[in-house]
């Protein structure tokens, strides 16, 4: 390892430096360093690297890794100033952290952190960060097809429909993304405005159902929600057929944790001030925001198939929901791939599973079989290429009765 003189006296020498409180914390960085960068790296502390990124010498450097556990949490003034000084120089930052809470994590990434490892390190995985750091891809522009025009009016108060699958393979996505479809073409002339947010943040697949690029301007928006503003959210949408409107999933793999309940929270109050429904497809998992969605849900979709995997999650959720006394009444159950009308034995079991769980099944959707998952390889809804679909018919009878239910809410309204 390189020393604080190494940095000073041989600058070329040094490309990446270490900034801890005490790397001797952080023993499996000190052997991956030294095999990645050999002697071209150096350590300093928080007020010794704020300190060095003011001197030209800090020129040579390509990037530093801040490590941090759950003792630097109590303060992080100097590692921001840290992180900020890096970014002046265009150096970049890579956060390593070990038992640092999701609000401190996200309060370095939003403030200039590239990358984020936890520690102990995964294996190769600070080698992996090094090497997306350098080689940066630029991101492609907008096709002018998928530019959202929508302007922002900021004078809605949109209907928010989550979907969850309550295991993987139940259809939610494709439920999610139809469904949104569906409530966009509702009406021939001057429909509602429709906006889906693909919160399953690490494996989202809005964007492929609708033949959309994923981009670094979601990352961006979702790091620093407190500067969101109607216009800022609406450039970070893309258009379907001038339709639909989506934010995707960011393009690379991130923490749930990494968004707060406050983030989502603002993104939701911004969705529903521009669009009549917002359409949110969730992670399977349950996360620190979960809560934050259901609350502001008017309803929530929770889809299940008939087998042992689905029931019991569904009685996890139902404890877990019911433990905390949060709104489960909000929850409407569809099972996805149910038995056909004369699968008699299918039914019966249709009708255990909701007495055993004392949930109510309250929609059914039919296999859509094979074509489903083509309609989906190549972007396209299933209105679009499959309209005669028993599944899509269904969605769309669905969408129809939610439609209805908010005119007439709005009407009573009105009166």
């Amino acid at each position: 390892m390189a020393t604080n003189a190494a940095i000073k006296t041989d600058p070329q020498a040094i490309v990446a430096c270490t900034v801890s409180r005490d790397v001797q914390n952080f023993d499996l960085l000190i052997e991956d360093m030294e095999g990645l960068m050999g002697e071209k790296w150096g350590d300093l502390g928080f007020e010794d690297a704020l300190a060095f990124l003011g001197q030209p010498e800090a020129h040579y450097l390509e990037f530093i890794a801040i490590a941090l556990d759950q003792e630097d949490e109590d303060d992080l003034s100097l590692v921001l100033q840290v992180i900020t000084a890096a970014k002046l120089r265009d150096i970049k930052a890579i956060i390593i952290a070990e038992d640092v809470s999701p609000a401190a994590l996200h309060r370095l990434l939003r403030e200039g952190g590239d990358e984020f490892i936890p520690y102990p390190l995964p294996e190769h995985e600070l080698a992996k960060a090094i090497e997306r750091l350098r080689h940066v891809p630029e991101e492609p522009p907008v096709q002018p097809q998928h530019t959202n025009k929508l302007k922002a009016t900021g004078d809605r108060n949109g209907v928010v429909i989550p979907v969850q699958g309550l295991a993987g393979g139940t259809g939610a996505s494709t439920f999610a993304v139809n469904l949104a479809w569906e409530l966009a073409n509702i009406e021939k002339e001057d429909g509602p405005r429709v906006c889906i947010l693909d919160l399953d943040l690490q494996s989202g697949s809005v964007s492929t159902y609708l033949d959309l690029p994923r981009r670094e301007a979601v990352m961006e928006m979702l790091a620093d929600t407190e500067s969101m503003d109607n216009e800022s959210f609406m450039h970070s949408l893309l258009s379907y057929n001038n339709k639909l409107h989506v934010l995707t999933a960011p393009t690379d793999l991130v923490p749930l944790e990494v968004v707060t309940p406050a983030d989502v929270q603002r993104l939701i109050s911004t969705a529903q001030a521009n669009f009549d429904y917002v359409i949110i497809d969730m992670p399977k998992v349950m996360v620190e925001w979960t809560e934050t969605v259901l609350n502001a849900a008017h309803i929530y979709f929770a889809m299940l198939e008939l087998d042992m995997r689905s029931a019991q999650n569904a009685l996890r959720l139902k404890r877990a929901l019911q433990g905390e006394e949060l709104p489960f009444e909000k929850l409407r159950f569809i099972l996805n791939r149910a038995p056909k009308f004369t699968d008699l034995s299918g039914k019966a079991r249709v009708k255990r599973l909701g007495e055993s769980l004392s949930i109510s099944i309250e929609v059914q959707f039919p296999d859509g079989g094979p074509q489903v998952t083509q309609t989906n390889d190549h972007g396209i809804p299933m209105l679009e290429n499959m309209a005669k679909n028993p599944l899509r018919k269904a969605i769309a009878a669905l969408a129809k009765s939610v439609h209805e239910v908010n005119a007439s809410e709005i009407a009573k309204a009105g009166h």
